[in-house]
């Protein structure tokens, strides 16, 4: 039987779509996994609205959205949290943090940074710019964006189902299960599940099309210079606003993760326990979504959807016939849900019904 990441007796997870497309059989996928492990360990499941990027957003999307969850049967609980409904609580830790000197202005232009290398030279560290000098300026002037400081190194971190990932993002062989971390079709995923593990030559498997990160971080931007937070900053400070204890998600933001902990133990908050599984992909490198035409969930197909996502994450061999519906399915699939069923890959490539890809010029 699966064990819970850490012993700590209260479990919550969620799921956070954003709303700038339907949900695909990729993203339906991730809040299955997502449900699955937070009912099986007697948790709690949050739905969040990332439309901090309102731009991006398309009206009614949202609805849409939570009308699919509740179709498949993924009840979530309490209230839905919207973050342009939170713009005062970023607001009030940014100017925390730029009080207290964790955070600066930054007055560096992406031509600049580009120049360097595409890194901060944190010469706008150094120079010290106030919220006074800023203000008296503003009208003259472009916006500035706002760092916060990292001062702390990536480290090492036990994923709950891929297992143990080094700093720069990369997995140690040895605390896994699956032959290594690249793409596979759906078929060679339930053969890769009934193989045992081979070690390669450095005893550690790459994350397919995913670059680890440098060991040593620089500032990340939390308010960018068109006065929108920033996407990291954000789901830190709201993970630990609403209590997240266990994340699952997608392989392709596993390089990322090394610096998104350090990012949340800079703003102060509890690091969540992470869970990576295999994203959804067309074709290699190239995952199910709004770009790349993936085609959006259909509800009238609803135990189909589920028994597919099941078979995608490796629970076993379900039928929709001998289901009344999704209530029915999704309690049996709770009982038997496993993390370590999850295939060890970074992508597995679907079929050509879950997108119209393969119908559009590359």
């Amino acid at each position: 039987m699966p064990s819970k990441i850490d012993s700590s007796p209260l479990y919550v997870g969620r799921f956070a779509p954003s709303p700038s497309g339907q949900l695909h059989f990729g993203s339906l996928v991730t809040a299955l996994a997502s449900y699955l492990d937070a009912r099986y360990f007697n948790g709690q499941w949050l739905v969040r609205m990332e439309d901090i990027d309102a731009p991006r957003c398309l009206p009614g999307v949202d609805s849409d959205i939570l009308h699919t969850l509740e179709c498949h049967g993924l009840h979530w609980d309490g209230p839905v949290l919207y973050q342009q409904q939170q713009h005062a609580r970023y607001q009030a830790k940014l100017d925390s943090l730029l009080a207290d000197n964790s955070a600066y202005f930054c007055a560096c232009t992406r031509k600049q940074i580009k120049a360097n290398g595409g890194h901060d030279n944190h010469y706008c560290r150094e120079l010290g710019l106030t919220a006074q000098a800023v203000s008296e300026s503003a009208p003259n002037t472009r916006g500035l964006a706002v760092r916060l400081k990292l001062d702390c190194h990536l480290d090492a971190f036990n994923d709950g189902i891929m297992g143990r990932v080094d700093k720069t993002g990369a997995i140690s062989k040895a605390h896994s299960t699956s032959t290594d971390l690249t793409s596979s079709s759906f078929a060679e995923a339930e053969q890769d599940r009934d193989k045992s593990s081979s070690r390669s030559d450095d005893g550690s498997i790459s994350a397919g099309e995913v670059s680890p990160l440098s060991a040593a971080p620089e500032d990340v931007v939390i308010k960018r210079s068109d006065g929108l937070f920033a996407y990291n900053f954000v789901v830190a400070l709201d993970d630990e606003y609403q209590g997240v204890t266990d994340i699952i998600r997608g392989s392709d933001l596993l390089n990322v993760t090394p610096l998104q902990r350090a990012i949340y133990r800079s703003l102060g908050c509890n690091v969540p326990q992470y869970g990576h599984i295999p994203v959804a992909a067309v074709t290699p490198g190239r995952k199910l979504s709004k770009q790349n035409h993936a085609a959006p969930i259909n509800n009238k197909n609803v135990l189909e959807n589920i028994v597919n996502g099941l078979s995608f994450l490796g629970q076993g061999d379900y039928h929709a016939n001998e289901f009344e519906n999704a209530t029915q399915l999704l309690t049996m699939a709770i009982s038997r849900w496993d993390r370590k069923l999850v295939p060890k890959i970074a992508e597995i490539i679907v079929g050509e019904h879950e997108s119209t890809y393969y119908s559009h010029p590359l």
